[in-house]
C-alpha cells in the first residue's frame, strides 16, 4: 500500500487564512486549526520550532518546518522572508533538513518563484481541491484547474517535491467528477497526495447553503468508499497518499464545529479498514473449499486494519461467509499489502516455529 516510509519530522507552523484572497466557500481555518487569523513573531516562531524539536527522536527521519493552514505565496513578501529567512536559520545549523509550505495553485509564478530558490525550500503543497472548472467555481475558489497544471510544470522544473491537496464532496461534484479530478491529478505526476472530505464548518459560506437546504454532504460511509477508490486509484500510479481526512483535533471535535458532513476522528482507518475487507471478500469468494473456521494472516502493521473499527470486518465476513470462527494471525513475513487466508487447525504455528494456541474471534 502507498504509505509514506521514512516519514519527515514535520514542525508545523499554523498561518490560518493568512494570505487567502477571500474565503472559500467549505473554509473556516479557525475551526481546523483552533487558531484565530494571525501573523506569528519571529520570537514565537523560534520558541515553537525548538520547543517541538526537543520532542523528536533519534530514529526520525529529517526534519522539515512547515507552514500550513494559510496562501504562503499570497503573503506579503517581507513577510513570507522574514519568515523563511528565520526558518533558514535552523537548517543553516543543521536542527532541520529543509523548508515547506502550502500554497494555492494560483500564486506559482516565475517571480515567486525567483523570490524562495534561495531559501532552503523542499515541499511544496498545491491546494487543488478539484479538477473541474465548475465545482471550483461553485466552491469560489477562485482558481482553475489549468491554474494548478501550470503550477505543477513550474514547480517540476525546478526539481521541488509536489503535493497536491484534493476534496471530495464540494458543491456541484459527485463521485464520477471526483473521480476524473482524481485521474487528472494522477496524470500530473505529483509525489504525494492528500484527501480531504468537505465538512460543513460553522461559519462558513457552506454552512448557509447547507441551512438552506441548498447543499447536502456526503455521508460518512459513501465518503469512504469514495475515497477508497481514489486511493486505489493513486496507488496504481505509486503516488502516495499521505493523509485521508482532517487531522482530529479538540476544536473540530466540538459540537458546535462541524454542523454536518462526513467527519471521523480516524478517517483514514475507515478506508484502509474497507480495503483489506475488500481483499478479505475477493480471496473468500474465490475458495471452493470454505470451512467455517479460518485463519487470516497479516502484517503486525495492518491487524487493526483487517478488523475494522469495533471488529466490524470480522462481524461482516462471519455473515456474509457464515462463517463461525476467525483467528487473525500476525505474520511480519508478510508484505503490507498481503493477506493469506486458511483453514483454522487447533493449534497454529507463528513465523518463527513456535506452535502456539489459536484465539479466535
Amino acid at each position: 500500500m502507498s504509505e509514506s516510509k521514512n516519514k519527515p519530522f514535520i514542525i508545523p507552523v499554523f498561518l490560518p487564512n493568512v494570505g487567502c484572497p477571500h474565503q472559500c466557500a467549505f473554509c473556516n481555518q479557525t475551526a481546523i486549526t483552533g487558531e484565530k487569523q494571525k501573523t506569528i513573531s519571529t520570537e514565537k516562531l523560534n520558541l515553537y520550532i525548538n520547543e517541538f524539536l526537543n520532542y523528536k527522536k533519534p530514529q526520525r527521519g529529517k526534519v522539515q518546518i512547515s507552514f500550513y493552514g494559510g496562501n504562503f505565496l499570497g503573503l506579503k513578501k517581507d513577510y513570507a522572508g522574514l519568515l523563511l529567512h528565520e526558518a533558514t536559520k535552523f537548517v543553516i545549523r543543521g536542527n532541520v533538513d529543509s523548508i515547506r509550505f502550502s500554497t494555492r495553485p494560483d500564486t506559482i509564478d516565475k517571480d515567486r518563484l525567483d523570490f524562495i530558490k534561495d531559501f532552503p525550500v523542499s515541499t511544496i503543497e498545491l491546494g487543488a481541491q478539484s479538477m473541474d472548472d465548475r465545482v471550483l467555481t461553485m466552491a469560489k475558489r477562485g482558481h482553475t484547474s489549468l491554474d494548478t497544471e501550470k503550477a505543477v510544470c513550474l514547480l517540476k522544473e525546478r526539481n521541488y517535491e509536489i503535493g497536491i491537496q484534493m476534496m471530495v464532496g464540494l458543491p456541484g461534484d459527485d463521485d464520477t467528477g471526483a473521480l476524473a479530478s482524481g485521474r487528472r491529478i494522477a496524470e500530473l505526476y505529483p509525489d504525494f497526495v492528500r484527501i480531504y472530505p468537505t465538512l460543513v464548518l460553522d461559519k462558513s459560506p457552506l454552512a448557509n447553503w447547507y441551512r438552506k437546504g441548498e447543499y447536502t454532504p456526503l455521508p460518512l460511509q459513501e465518503c469512504v468508499t469514495l475515497v477508497k477508490r481514489l486511493y486505489l486509484l493513486f496507488e496504481e500510479k505509486n503516488i502516495t497518499v499521505i493523509r485521508m481526512g482532517l487531522q482530529a483535533s479538540e476544536s473540530l471535535d466540538r459540537e458546535s464545529t462541524i454542523l454536518a458532513g462526513p467527519y471521523h476522528p480516524a478517517f483514514g482507518a475507515l478506508v484502509y479498514s474497507e480495503i483489506f475487507l475488500d481483499k478479505a471478500v475477493s480471496i473468500l469468494e474465490s475458495k471452493k473449499d470454505l470451512h467455517d473456521m479460518i485463519s487470516i494472516r497479516v502484517n503486525q502493521r495492518n491487524i487493526s486494519r483487517i478488523r475494522g473499527l469495533n471488529n466490524t470486518n470480522i462481524k461482516t465476513l462471519k455473515q456474509k461467509f457464515h462463517i463461525r470462527s476467525i483467528e487473525i494471525i500476525p505474520d511480519m513475513t508478510l508484505a503490507e499489502d498481503m493477506l493469506v487466508v486458511g483453514h483454522l487447525p487447533s493449534v497454529e504455528r507463528n513465523p518463527q516455529g513456535r506452535s502456539r494456541q489459536a484465539k479466535r474471534v
